[in-house]
């Protein structure tokens, strides 16, 4: 199911979906399975997993109404998710693939192929994002720099910087103080499908959001730096203003404006695909993962478009399901209808 299948899922209360993921909301710090009965959440204010051992990881507590730990689950999934209960209770000791595979009673070659296909990386992949994460969240709570990165399981300050930082937009420290001392400059500005913000820091553009209100728009800027200082410089930001105000309205434009956003290798090379891909054209999930060379890749690919944060720039708009649908657009499907509809007309 992709990103979009999945939140009308939520909506509709799925009981057919209850099994394939679960889904927490952050305000509550309870994760809940689709069918739950509990109040509709806020789309900006839900993370999606795969496994329940998955959101627990991340300190979400299994609803009491709806138990989504008990949810069944396909039984072929079942070593992949005995391998993520391992890695989550086991992350500081950095399990190889070897020890992985003789936990679930597999060959490493097994394993990592099935853990691959199921989602969309690989048991180290997931383990380095998951000690990322671990870090950012000891960090918010206090922990020195030192000490956290001891206890989400790097051995070194440097395993810190090359592991943790790829998954920041920003050093630890920086990071550790909420983006204290880093400037980010927004402008925003109206367009043909709706509000535009635009951010940047001194190196390039490093946000590019979509919405109808200004102020939810700015709100989820400030959520990840909330110390960071945030100036509104419509002005200063005119030319990044104009160039993707016009690719909001479907019209190719010739300047390259820099990027400052932070990624996976997988990630870059999704999001160097999509840049590749000409306006008014659409390519298939799978497509894009049989280019890289991963042809049971097509999930990671959607994921990889999910975390985009710079839209417009990488056009992830441009990517569809396998049957044509338009769907897992982070900004709405509508809007990415009317972009591509406004693209076609420009050919």
């Amino acid at each position: 199911m992709d990103v979009n299948a999945r939140w009308e899922a939520i909506l509709k209360r799925d009981a057919s979906a209850d099994g394939r993921f679960v889904y927490a909301v952050r305000s509550t710090g309870i994760y809940c399975r689709p069918s739950c009965a509990s109040r509709k959440p806020r789309k900006n204010n839900v993370l999606i997993f795969e496994f329940p051992e998955m959101a627990e990881a991340r300190g979400f507590r299994p609803c009491l109404r709806c138990a989504p730990q008990d949810s069944g689950y396909d039984p072929r999934l079942e070593k992949v998710r005995k391998a993520v209960r391992h890695i989550e209770e086991h992350a500081d000791e950095n399990p190889t693939l070897a020890e992985l595979g003789r936990c679930v009673g597999v060959s490493p070659h097994h394993l990592q192929r099935s853990f691959k296909a199921a989602l969309g990386v690989s048991p180290r992949q997931y383990l380095e994002s998951l000690k990322a994460q671990n870090y950012k969240d000891l960090l918010k709570n206090g922990r020195d720099l030192a000490g956290a990165g001891y206890e989400a399981g790097y051995g070194s300050s440097r395993g810190v910087y090359e592991g943790a930082s790829r998954y920041m937009g920003m050093t630890p420290a920086a990071y550790k103080k909420g983006g204290e001392g880093v400037s980010i400059r927004y402008g925003i500005t109206a367009c043909r499908l709706g509000r535009l913000l635009v951010a940047t820091t001194d190196k390039g553009v490093c946000r590019v959001s979509i919405g109808e209100r200004v102020g939810e728009l700015v709100s989820d800027l400030k959520s990840e730096y909330y110390l960071a200082n945030l100036i509104r410089s419509d002005n200063e930001l005119k030319k990044y203003l104009n160039v993707i105000a016009r690719l909001a309205e479907g019209e190719p434009v010739s300047e390259s404006l820099p990027l400052d956003v932070r990624a996976s290798a997988f990630q870059c090379r999704v999001w160097e695909r999509l840049k590749a891909i000409s306006p008014g054209n659409t390519m298939t999930y799978k497509d894009i993962a049989e280019d890289l060379g991963l042809p049971k890749g097509a999930r990671a690919v959607g994921r990889a478009c999910a975390e985009n944060p710079v839209a417009l720039l990488v056009p992830c708009h441009r990517v569809v399901r396998g049957d044509g649908a338009l769907a897992g657009y982070r900004w709405g499907v509508e809007r990415k209808r009317k972009l591509l509809d406004m693209e076609k007309k420009r050919k």
